[in-house]
């Protein structure tokens, strides 16, 4: 990796610290920290460098992404949400809104992506804000939920029907008309700002509509939750990179019955399955990464991959890292207490590990015994 990688890295660590338990106890991340990260590009860091982005790889920011959700979730979930914005405003937005929003949230601008609402979660079709065009302007009406980062956000890009299609508006989150809520008391990432979104008769200029709207909804839904799902995987990562972390030392450094823990063989077989678990989870987020960098067709479907392997693997290791550290985890304001729960999370976001597996049943029946994903 380059050294631009390493600089990243380092400065994450800096930022972030031993700071995350307290973050989740009090459910909120600093203001300055989330500028500094974005105002140096670390919250999109794929942004192109002309665009005042990073132009990082998906391969680089893959680890940038592991390295953050190794420390904190709940800024690793702001980084997912603002990486999606950026994305999705480099693939829907025409030049001149690239060039008006990209620097900006590659230089201390913050941003969330809303696409959930109560009757629309897996399934996005069932979408019911509406953006009305309305002479030079436009007029967006809706209720979204569950959106992260929004508590935090400058810019809300909003998700609606357009006419016969789809659109994505950029709305300040200061227009009148907008309002949110933050959700109280979330069980995973507790810190990441999710929140709820309504806009009632929110009228923007039309030209806040990305590349004018009238967009395939599919094709919006697929732009963006592809970098989501790959950005949650390489999220996962970092979360069974840290259960492997606390359970080794745990397991290395406690004796029971005159021996080490990790001498015991149920204990071994438990550090074990979270070794594998990491290992298998970033070879299949590298693959989802080399898969985007060459622009394989096939990148849709390995970034679903990657998000279910990783996903469930994190899940089942900060089970497993719960059950080796016991009690010294079982208690708030603990690494895998912490990850306990934002895995969990992490099985539910950006499809479930129930879509997830029916997308890639259909890619097994479509692959027909033999597959390259």
């Amino acid at each position: 990796m380059a050294d631009h990688l390493s600089d990243a890295r380092a400065l994450v660590g800096k930022l972030i610290g031993d700071q995350a338990d307290g973050w989740d106890l009090t459910g909120a991340l600093p203001m300055p920290l989330l500028r500094e990260l974005s105002s140096r590009g670390l919250l999109c860091a794929q942004v192109p460098v002309e665009y005042d982005g990073l132009g990082f790889s998906s391969l680089e920011n893959g680890e940038l992404t592991a390295y953050t959700g190794s420390l904190c979730s709940s800024v690793r979930s702001v980084q997912t949400s603002h990486g999606m914005s950026a994305w999705t405003i480099g693939r829907l937005g025409d030049k001149a809104q690239r060039r008006a929003y990209l620097p900006t949230l590659a230089m201390g601008g913050l941003a969330a992506i809303c696409f959930s609402e109560p009757d629309a979660g897996s399934d996005l079709s069932g979408i019911g804000t509406v953006i009305v065009p309305d002479g030079d302007e436009v007029v967006v009406t809706g209720r979204k939920t569950w959106i992260t980062a929004a508590a935090y956000a400058d810019l809300l890009l909003v998700v609606g029907r357009f006419g016969d299609g789809a659109g994505v508006v950029v709305v300040p989150r200061d227009a009148p008309g907008v309002r949110v809520e933050p959700v109280a008391h979330p069980a995973g990432c507790r810190a990441a700002g999710h929140s709820e979104v309504r806009l009632d008769a929110v009228r923007l200029p039309a030209d806040a509509v990305l590349g004018g709207g009238g967009q395939n909804l599919s094709m919006v839904i697929t732009t963006a939750l592809t970098y989501g799902r790959m950005s949650v995987a390489w999220g996962c990562v970092g979360i069974l990179r840290a259960c492997l972390r606390e359970a080794t030392a745990h397991a290395a450094s406690r004796t029971q019955f005159g021996k080490p823990l990790h001498e015991h063989q149920l204990v071994a077989k438990r550090l074990a399955e979270i070794f594998v678990g990491e290992q298998v989870s970033t070879l299949s987020c590298a693959h989802a990464s080399r898969s985007w960098d060459s622009g394989d067709p096939e990148l849709a479907m390995a970034a679903v991959f990657a998000k279910h392997v990783s996903s469930t693997n994190a899940a089942q290791a900060a089970a497993s890292a719960m059950q080796v550290l016991a009690s010294r985890a079982a208690h708030g304001g603990t690494v895998i207490e912490r990850a306990y729960r934002d895995a969990k999370l992490m099985e539910i976001i950006e499809g479930t590990s129930e879509i997830c597996q029916l997308l890639l049943a259909e890619q097994a029946i479509a692959a027909g015994g033999g597959t390259d994903v």
